[in-house]
């Protein structure tokens, strides 16, 4: 609680130096204490200058994702209440879940800055370095039918975008059903995860985990990635600040979530004017069953419509679906 006061005192003084007397008296504790919590948020990243006769002065945030950094932005918004953030976890949405059993408050968050088993639809890993990416999952609990679930996931991949752009000032597009893509390349991931009330079908509680690649370079990715996967570092050029888009992120996911309950189709316009998909060749995968088709437009429940070369049309609600030009689809 100490180091919490300490940095608050130190961002209130920004322009100038705050006398280790001072922040003993404001926080109700002893000098060493104060000396000890400069420490400690020095070795946590902060830059803290200390001059003789004069105390401390913040100089640098921490480029770690740190709740200090971040709760106070959250203060007025449902998703982001409540805050938890992780140096290293195995998967957001594995530690949501196991909270979730324990009643966790709807609009929960959790950051990482790694994970260790980061996963993707269908079971696929998603690589997770240190330092390199944006890991965040949220808890929600709509209380809403199963039916109504697949909006949800489509709005927040609009919602996404809408941060990225307001930070990176690019405009990321959309893969159906939910990857962001930028120049062809797949930017962010979302994995939505539920649990359902077997005696009525009412939504219990829903995981949405969202994954970005914030910083790396080519050569992070695993070599067979690196024709598929890029980052705002390696698309656009720009360092961007983690905790500036994960607040940036959490905010357009609040703001998505109110709107979504008081009209399920309302960001429909938008996803399909950022949806990369429609107009392009299409293979789609169901088990064993793989097929070519064209991607003519998507519907008002956000499924994709889809026209196969004997000319009859199907509406496509899942399975795997690569487009011909992005991540690596090519033939």
């Amino acid at each position: 609680m100490t180091k919490q006061i300490v940095l608050k005192l130190l961002r209130e003084h920004t322009e100038e130096f705050l006398s280790g007397e001072a922040i003993s008296r404001q926080a109700g504790v002893s000098r060493a204490a104060v000396w000890k919590a400069v420490e400690q948020l020095r070795q946590e990243g902060y830059g803290i200058e200390s001059v003789p006769n004069r105390g401390y002065r913040l100089t640098r945030v921490t480029a770690r994702l740190r709740p200090e950094e971040l709760a106070e932005q959250f203060r007025d918004c449902r998703i982001g209440r409540e805050l938890l953030c992780f140096d290293t976890i195995d998967s957001t949405n594995n530690e949501l879940k196991r909270r979730a059993v324990s009643g966790s408050v709807d609009g929960t968050v959790i950051l990482a800055d790694q994970q260790t088993g980061g996963r993707g639809r269908r079971g696929r890993s998603f690589v997770s370095p240190a330092g390199k990416g944006l890991y965040l999952s949220a808890a929600l609990r709509p209380r809403c039918p199963l039916s109504e679930i697949s909006t949800l996931t489509a709005w927040t991949a609009v919602a996404l975008c809408d941060a990225v752009e307001a930070v990176c000032g690019v405009r990321p597009g959309i893969k159906w059903p939910n990857d962001l893509v930028l120049n062809r390349k797949k930017l962010c991931g979302i994995l939505t995860e539920l649990t359902v009330e077997a005696e009525t079908g009412t939504v219990d509680s829903i995981v949405a985990g969202i994954g970005v690649n914030v910083r790396q370079r080519p050569e992070d990715f695993p070599p067979e990635l690196r024709t598929i996967a890029g980052s705002v570092r390696s698309e656009t050029g720009l360092e961007i600040s983690r905790a500036r888009l994960a607040a940036e992120m959490v905010r357009a996911l609040d703001q998505m979530y109110l709107d979504w309950q008081r009209d399920p189709r309302a960001y429909l316009d938008d996803y399909r004017a950022r949806c990369v998909t429609v107009g392009r060749p299409v293979r789609v995968v169901r088990g064993e069953d793989v097929r070519t088709g064209f991607a003519e437009a998507v519907d008002d429940d956000f499924a994709l419509v889809v026209r196969w070369p004997d000319g009859t049309r199907e509406t496509v609600t899942g399975g795997d679906v690569s487009v011909r030009g992005l991540f690596g689809y090519l033939d």
